[in-house]
């Protein structure tokens, strides 16, 4: 987002809820939030990481910005964490890599945002030994915030911010190789908002379904069932304003899914930070944070969100659909991603990466 994301500066997950015996009550549950704890590293410290996607537990892919203005850096790990490579695609000085979307260890694209040509997609196949430049934004006023990819790998979306009044999408169907400009007659007025990309979450599909989330003048959850062509726009329940809004997304089917958000203003707010669906249309205010809400993940039946605003921040933890949460961390983290076997990284600014 123009006037957001500039002020962006920047394994295994195993609990079992036990009961513990009383001879004279009815058992009582653990805290959801018990034995939940970040190992956390520092990987680059002049990166501020906001873009991660994780393939399972072993491999994961993180990206950047630098903090001193130097290169924006991509690094890859392939053993549960332990250590990071540098994969950086060339020429990165001055970009700003917000989101990254992975296939496996080797196939992977990231979207560097910003203004004009700033906006850019690359795409390697080797591991990050080879990059390809596959898009650079020629629209003055875009302003590419986020990126998913359908089930498969094949087609893709990216959404920036409304040039001319609408958000703009742009899609690929050969896995990131190209990229085409969609019409944009069947979306929403859309004046006024704007995406944030404090994840690379604010845009997320699951099955054939895609969503993306806004703030500024209004909040809302925008929904395409048809590739991106058309969208229809819901409020979201999360409170709107200049540096607040929908800040992520995600979906455990297409019908059941969870947006999440806040004031960077007010970064210890979390009052009506999330909400809700269960239809993937409508949305309904779900329980209070502590702290922001940068990026959520669905690990099984549980919600697991983390945020940061300056020095405040933290992660916490759900196993009611967000209906309530509990902060378990004060860890430092913007982005957050979860596998189906179990494993959740997280990453942040300081070049912070963490498994649970």
């Amino acid at each position: 987002m123009r006037t957001l994301s500039r002020t962006l500066t920047a394994p295994l997950y195993a609990v079992a809820l036990v009961a513990l015996s009383a001879p004279v009550a009815a058992a009582a549950p653990l805290s959801p939030a018990a034995d939940l704890e970040w190992s956390v590293s520092t990987v680059d410290a002049d990166q501020s990481f906001r873009g991660l996607d994780a393939v399972d537990a072993q491999t994961a892919w993180v990206s950047g910005a630098s903090v001193s203005g130097g290169a924006a850096k991509v690094y890859r790990s392939t053993d549960a964490g332990s250590s990071w490579v540098d994969v950086s695609p060339p020429g990165s000085t001055g970009l700003n890599f917000r989101d990254v979307e992975a296939v496996d260890a080797r196939t992977a694209t990231v979207l560097a945002i910003g203004e004009g040509e700033a906006s850019r997609v690359y795409r390697t196949t080797d591991g990050g030994a080879t990059w390809t430049e596959t898009f650079r934004n020629d629209e003055p006023t875009a302003f590419y915030n986020c990126m998913d990819f359908y089930p498969g790998g094949q087609r893709g979306l990216a959404v920036s911010d409304p040039v001319r009044g609408k958000f703009r999408i742009i899609a690929t169907e050969d896995g990131g190789r190209s990229w085409e400009v969609l019409p944009d007659a069947g979306m929403p007025d859309s004046t006024g908002e704007a995406n944030f990309s404090a994840s690379g979450d604010c845009l997320t599909i699951s099955g054939r379904d895609a969503w993306f989330g806004s703030g500024g003048a209004q909040s809302r959850v925008f929904h395409s069932e048809d590739g991106g062509l058309t969208w229809s726009a819901t409020d979201s329940t999360i409170p709107a304003g200049e540096a607040a809004g929908v800040f992520a997304l995600a979906f455990r089917t297409p019908g059941q899914g969870v947006a999440v958000g806040g004031d960077f203003a007010a970064p210890a707010d979390g009052v009506d930070a999330t909400a809700r669906s269960n239809n993937g249309d409508t949305w309904r205010s779900a329980g209070d944070l502590a702290h922001l809400g940068e990026d959520v993940s669905w690990l099984g039946h549980r919600l697991v969100v983390v945020g940061q605003g300056g020095s405040v921040g933290g992660s916490s933890v759900s196993i009611d659909g967000g209906r309530s949460w509990r902060q378990f961390s004060t860890a430092l983290f913007h982005t957050l991603d979860c596998t189906d076997d179990g494993a959740c990284w997280a990453a942040g600014g300081s070049g912070r990466v963490g498994t649970l």
